[in-house]
């Protein structure tokens, strides 16, 4: 695919808000998850690779999990302490804590992992060995799938 065929790096709203919604932060395309653990090794619309080439790649979207998953657990801890003050119940807090960092790092998963790749490809913009064709990107997830 010539160097003109490919997608220019979005906007960063563009780029994040297409992360939020499990596309493709290039060019929107998708779906980018064969199923909600595993996901597409290339957009079926524009080719990128979504696992760039560096060792270790996903180590990233599992330290965004982690933040974010921290985060929300920290949240809802206070908003339970304010909303039940001065007398909190303490085994409702522990019980429903233990369900939220259980729960939560999986339904946030793939979220993860498209707003990760949204960060690098914020410092780190593709470059034309980034991309498959995109006939070729589409075959291969749909091999994968079947």
């Amino acid at each position: 695919m010539p160097l003109s065929d490919h997608p220019a790096t979005p906007s960063l709203m563009a780029l994040y808000t297409r992360a939020l919604r499990l596309r493709c932060p290039i060019c929107g395309g998708g779906p980018a998850f064969v199923s909600w653990l595993r996901m597409c090794p290339n957009c079926p619309t524009c080719g990128l690779h979504f696992e760039r080439e560096i060792r270790g790649y996903w180590l990233g979207a599992y330290t965004v999990n982690l933040m974010v998953t921290e985060a929300v657990f920290a949240a809802s801890f206070l908003a339970a302490l304010v909303a039940t003050w001065p007398e909190p119940p303490w085994d409702r807090i522990m019980y429903g804590s233990i369900g939220l960092m259980v729960g939560f790092p999986f339904l946030f998963f793939p979220f993860a992992k498209t707003i990760y790749l949204a960060i690098d490809l914020t410092f780190r913009p593709a470059e034309p060995q980034d991309y498959e064709a995109p006939q070729e990107a589409g075959l291969n997830s749909q091999r994968r799938r079947g």
